[in-house]
């Protein structure tokens, strides 16, 4: 099979004896020709595999690439596999289409901007990225940067109280003082592992939405004077079905068995529900459960999961229009409690 010939304007123009002008003129400026020539123009290119000038030459010249990176705050491969992640991308995507803007998937476990910073026009940010020194980057690059769900100080970002959140549903789950309570953290150790966090270290609520749901939880067991229990937190890498339902065992085995489980997804809550209902736990009457994120599975379950609901595509279609419309503001978006049988 012959391999294709890689054109250049200068060669599609020699090849089709025309100027190179014409050529630009067919792809970049219609007007300038009549409609019969631009068609057989742009047919005779299409046959020989030209498809329109050099796309990075042009948005040097312009400075604008019509590209915008959205750097996850994990692997790609486990974002797009995640509901709260993917509704939140078609939110983005949504606004980016209609004013034909590209979108570029950019892994949070990279090691460096640089090898896409020269190529898109800005950055949108969704979740603190696991790599920390790509916070640090994006605390000093010149180009636009959107920040959704932590706060980088540039003055643009997207996120939900989720301290208060945390807080108003677990006040739902906590009953009296008496109550053995887990908490099932999303991320709260920088570790590939699933473990119990040993002691309740004091831990910086700016660091990530794990960490402020943990302060929300804190306080409504304070305010409810239920002492925790120093190995009641466990620490899970990713909210997936690799690790969600060995989490959901680990906790339903330990001694003395919670009565409250505080989850910071629905994607764990979902796990101990499915894990319960298999030892023949009755739920809510020996174990309450919540979750975070208001997921459409977890309101299909039964019995149906109370959990914080937070309209992920909506704060996706919000964060792009600030990027779009170059706007300088911190929203706080609202959430609901949405009240399920689980608790």
């Amino acid at each position: 099979m012959t391999k294709p010939k890689s054109w250049t304007l200068k060669s599609i123009a020699a090849e089709l004896g025309v100027s190179n002008a014409t050529v630009s003129n067919a792809f970049n400026r219609p007007d300038q020709l009549s409609k019969a020539r631009r068609e057989a123009i742009l047919k005779a290119c299409e046959q020989r595999g030209y498809f329109g000038p050099n796309k990075a030459a042009q948005s040097l010249r312009k400075g604008t690439s019509n590209i915008v990176a959205l750097v996850l705050a994990d692997s790609v491969e486990y974002m797009v596999s995640d509901p709260v992640a993917s509704s939140f991308m078609r939110g983005v995507s949504s606004i980016l289409e209609a004013n034909n803007i590209n979108l570029l998937l950019f892994s949070g476990n990279n090691d460096h901007l640089n090898n896409v910073v020269d190529f898109v026009d800005g950055f949108i940010c969704y979740g603190r990225p696991r790599n920390q020194g790509l916070v640090e980057q994006l605390k000093t690059i010149t180009k636009q940067v959107v920040t959704v769900d932590f706060d980088i100080g540039r003055n643009t970002s997207v996120n939900i109280d989720n301290e208060q959140a945390s807080y108003d549903i677990a006040m739902h789950a906590l009953r009296s003082p008496q109550d053995h309570v887990a908490i099932l953290g999303l991320r709260l150790l920088d570790e590939e592992r699933l473990c119990r966090v040993q002691a309740q270290p004091n831990f910086d609520t700016s660091q990530s939405i794990a960490h402020q749901r943990l302060r929300g939880y804190q306080r409504a067991l304070e305010a409810k004077g239920i002492t925790l229990a120093d190995d009641q937190i466990w620490n899970v890498p990713e909210s997936s079905e690799r690790y969600a339902p060995r989490l959901a065992k680990e906790v339903l085995d330990s001694v003395p068995r919670p009565e409250v489980l505080l989850c910071m997804s629905d994607l764990i809550a979902l796990a101990a529900l499915r894990e319960a209902a298999a030892r023949g736990i009755h739920v809510p009457e020996q174990l309450r459960i919540v979750g975070f994120d208001g997921i459409d599975e977890g309101q299909r379950c039964v019995p149906t999961l109370s959990t914080i609901h937070q309209n992920s595509e909506e704060k996706g279609r919000l964060a792009a229009n600030l990027f779009v419309q170059k706007e300088r503001q911190k929203a706080l978006i609202a959430y609901q409690v949405q009240l399920g049988e689980s608790s």
